[in-house]
């Protein structure tokens, strides 16, 4: 079974999932970044794949991605980073990355090597939902991938509920029709839509994320949700803390208690 599927089936509420980007702030901590935040008990983890353009993404990740581009990361050295991730980490691992990259690489292959080094999954923020189905569902499938998918605010029902019924693993919830970036509070008008999602009962668990960065926007977060995830906050964090992951996931436990 997928280990995002296990992780659900085990854990209904309270799912925290970290974001960071390889090769940020360092080009070597990738691996290190992963079995730190295993140890210090994140469940989930998204791997960012640097863009040049990463259009999704605010400021503190697009940073990021530039920092670790300089650093000379490229999807086929993450692949040779996570050859051996699996001897000590059994945690869900994501791979985020735009298409781009992904294309010039080769989707076949790139699946072929996300089975070879154990990710469970892939989000492609800028893929839309009709492209995938005709073009990339049937490798990520035959390969047992993942597609995470991606659903905003102004995303139709009728949407939502096709994301629901041909992909698999969770639903990410973008908190906003914005960039990544920790928010302060989500208003009434963010938990009107976490509420309305909540009432569709769907059978994809769902995870939010974007703007989380404090006990406020985690709880408004985990309260209609499997979970929260957090990039731009650890992001800062990590850099902050020079890529001592663990020092920086320490950092944001206390955050999120504030």
């Amino acid at each position: 079974m997928n280990r995002i599927d296990q992780l659900f089936q085990q854990n209904k509420t309270g799912i925290l999932s970290l974001y960071f980007c390889a090769g940020h702030p360092h080009k070597e901590d990738t691996a290190r970044t992963i079995r730190a935040l295993q140890q210090k008990g994140i469940q989930m983890i998204e791997i960012g794949i640097p863009f040049s353009d990463p259009m999704a993404d605010g400021p503190v990740i697009q940073h990021a991605a530039t920092c670790a581009l300089r650093n000379g990361m490229s999807v086929r050295l993450l692949f040779e980073q996570l050859k051996d991730i699996r001897r000590d980490v059994s945690i869900p691992l994501v791979l985020m990355g735009y298409l781009n990259p992904i294309i010039q690489y080769g989707f076949e292959r790139f699946c072929l090597q996300c089975v070879e080094t154990g990710i469970d999954g892939i989000i492609i923020p800028d893929l839309p939902f009709r492209e995938y189905m005709e073009e990339y569902k049937a490798t990520a499938d035959r390969h047992g991938l993942h597609m995470i998918m991606l659903i905003t605010p102004e995303t139709s029902e009728e949407r939502i509920r096709e994301i629901d019924a041909h992909t698999g693993g969770f639903i990410y919830m973008v908190s906003s029709a914005a960039v990544t970036g920790a928010q302060k509070s989500f208003d009434e008008q963010k938990q009107e839509y976490f509420r309305r999602i909540e009432a569709m009962n769907l059978k994809n668990p769902r995870m939010i994320g974007f703007g989380i960065s404090n006990r406020q926007t985690l709880e408004a977060a985990t309260s209609h949700a499997a979970g929260a995830i957090i990039g731009s906050k650890f992001v800062t964090l990590l850099e902050e803390a020079d890529g001592d992951a663990a020092l920086a996931a320490d950092r944001l436990k206390e955050t999120l208690q504030r």
